[in-house]
C-alpha cells in the first residue's frame, strides 16, 4: 500500500475525536483475538492531570516479536486489509499529551494494553461518551464478559456484563429499553464520582 494511501486512511480514521471511540475500537481487539473477559479500567487523577486507560483480556495474545510491531500502521492480523490503525492510533492520542502506550501480551494469555495521557494538555483527546461506549460493549457482544472500572480521586465505580445480568434476571440485555437503562445508569455513576476533565 503507497505511503500516500496510508496518510490519507490516517486522516480518516484520526477522526477518532474522543477517547471513547478509541476505548470501542481497542475492545473490539480483544472481542476479535477469542476474549472472553474484557477489563477496561480507568485511573483519573485530576491534581496531577493524569489518566490511564488498561485493557486487559484473556484473549490469544501474540507473541513478542508481534508486540515489538503492534503499534506501526503496516501491522495488522486482519485479511481484510493490509493496514492496522487502531493501536497506532491509541499511542499517538496518549504520546501527543506526553504520555505513553505500552503492550504487553504472551500467547494463549492474553494481551494488557495501557496508555496514560496528560489531561492538562493542549493536545489530549476529550473523553466522549464513555457511558455510550461501554453499553455497547456489554450489550453487542454475548458471550464475553466486560467489566469497566473508573476511578477518579479515590472514588469508583464499577459495572460488568454479569452484574448487570443478574440485576435483569431472564430479561434480554439488548433490548432497546434495557440498553437506555444501562447507558443513563453507567452515566449517573461517571457523573457521581466526579470523572470528567
Amino acid at each position: 500500500m503507497a505511503l500516500y494511501s496510508v496518510v490519507r486512511m490516517l486522516e480518516k480514521k484520526s477522526r477518532m475525536k474522543d477517547l471513547s471511540m478509541h476505548v470501542t475500537d481497542i475492545a473490539r481487539n480483544s472481542v476479535e483475538a477469542a476474549a472472553s473477559q474484557v477489563i477496561v479500567s480507568f485511573g483519573l487523577d485530576k491534581k496531577e492531570g493524569v489518566l490511564e486507560v488498561k485493557f486487559e483480556d484473556n484473549g490469544r495474545g501474540m507473541s513478542a516479536e508481534m508486540v515489538k510491531r503492534v503499534t506501526d500502521p503496516f501491522t495488522t492480523t486482519r485479511t481484510t486489509r493490509k493496514v492496522g490503525l487502531g493501536l497506532p492510533l491509541f499511542k499517538m492520542s496518549a504520546t501527543q499529551t506526553g504520555g505513553s502506550l505500552l503492550v504487553e501480551s504472551e500467547p494463549e494469555k492474553g494481551t494488557v494494553v495501557t496508555a496514560v495521557f496528560d489531561v492538562k494538555h493542549i493536545d489530549c483527546v476529550p473523553l466522549g461518551d464513555l457511558a455510550g461506549a461501554a453499553t455497547l460493549l456489554i450489550t453487542g457482544n454475548p458471550g464475553v464478559e466486560f467489566q469497566f472500572i473508573f476511578n477518579a480521586n479515590g472514588h469508583s465505580y464499577s459495572v460488568s456484563t454479569t452484574e448487570i445480568q443478574d440485576t435483569l434476571g431472564e430479561k434480554e440485555i439488548s433490548q432497546p429499553k434495557v440498553v437506555r437503562f444501562i447507558k443513563e445508569m453507567i452515566q449517573e455513576n461517571i457523573k457521581d464520582i466526579d470523572f470528567d476533565f
